[in-house]
């Protein structure tokens, strides 16, 4: 499992980066931030499954669709004109609050092996953002707050696995203390 934790996020980052458009059109920026995105919310959700940590992907998903709240709420409340002109939900960058929001969980439940790749693939969607003529620096900007506050607040660390206890017991004949052991 170990080495799943460190391919991954080496994969995760491979592959935004693979995304990234080899002609520097606003569309395929777009598809670039869609592409790192998507993939930063399925490992932060299906990694914790492949664990057996359910509360992990529950956490994980929480903090994504409270990042989702916000900035959709926000985008209502303060409508702003997107670079291109094509509609008036530019702040914040919703896109940037879900990939901080996932890089975010996976960097309080996995560690930082997993989360600075992750943070760095949830800082080239912002960047696709801008560079796709979707977002202001500002829109961007906000959106990692809310996705990493969603994030830090919602998930909790993983608790560390015992690998040895001792566990004391009593009835009416008597007590002791039982050894257990995970190998």
């Amino acid at each position: 499992m170990t080495r799943l934790r460190i391919v991954l996020p080496a994969a995760l980052a491979a592959t935004a980066l693979a995304a990234a458009p080899a002609q520097a059109s606003p569309k395929g920026w777009q598809t670039a931030s869609d592409v790192g995105v998507y993939s930063l919310m399925a490992v932060s959700i299906g990694l914790p499954l492949v664990q057996g940590d359910n509360q992990g992907a529950l956490q994980a998903a929480g903090s994504i669709g409270a990042a989702t709240l916000v900035a959709t709420g926000l985008k209502e409340a303060f409508p702003k004109t997107r670079p291109d002109g094509s509609d008036r939900k530019s702040f914040p960058s919703g896109h940037t609050s879900n990939a901080f929001a996932a890089a975010a969980s996976l960097a309080n439940r996995q560690g930082l092996a997993v989360g600075i790749p992750a943070f760095v693939v949830a800082s080239f969607v912002g960047v696709a953002r801008v560079e796709g003529k979707k977002h202001y620096w500002s829109d961007v900007a906000v959106g990692a707050g809310i996705g990493t506050a969603a994030g830090l607040l919602i998930t909790r660390q993983r608790p560390a696995e015992r690998q040895a206890a001792l566990i004391p017991w009593g009835d009416a004949h008597g007590g002791g203390v039982t050894f257990a052991a995970r190998f």
